[in-house]
């Protein structure tokens, strides 16, 4: 079962290459923190701050080419912790059926930051995080 989560903390060093995102249940306690790049980091900081570069970022720049397509980003789902690693999909609704694509946690959710997808996490992996 995957569970919606927020971003509930941005932490920015900029004298460093990793950043820090905590993702928290929607409806509930649990959360965990995400290492991320710091290209990333302030993609999302940006969208979440209603900040519009002046030119398109990347993940901008992905998500008008899905929307372009006629396909939507309906979800994110960070659906899998390996030997530290997160990973992610994202899910787009595509002339009615659904296609997941495989992504870093980061770009996806850069990307879930620039269309305004919910964000989801698989229930195992809060089970992980939590050990």
């Amino acid at each position: 079962m995957d569970v919606e989560v927020e971003l509930s903390r941005i932490i920015i060093n900029e004298s460093s290459d990793q950043q820090i995102i905590v993702l928290k249940e929607r409806h509930g306690e649990r959360g965990f923190p995400i290492v991320i790049g710091i290209v990333e980091i302030f993609a999302i900081d940006r969208r979440l701050k209603g900040i519009d570069p002046p030119r398109p970022m990347t993940h901008d720049l992905l998500d008008s080419v899905i929307k372009s397509l006629g396909a939507r980003v309906e979800r994110i789902v960070i659906n899998d912790l390996r030997d530290h690693v997160f990973y992610a999909t994202i899910q787009l609704s595509v002339n009615g059926r659904t296609v997941d694509v495989d992504s870093r946690p980061s770009d996806a959710i850069a990307l879930g930051a620039a269309s305004n997808a919910p964000i989801y996490v698989a229930d195992h992996v809060f089970d992980q995080t939590a050990q």
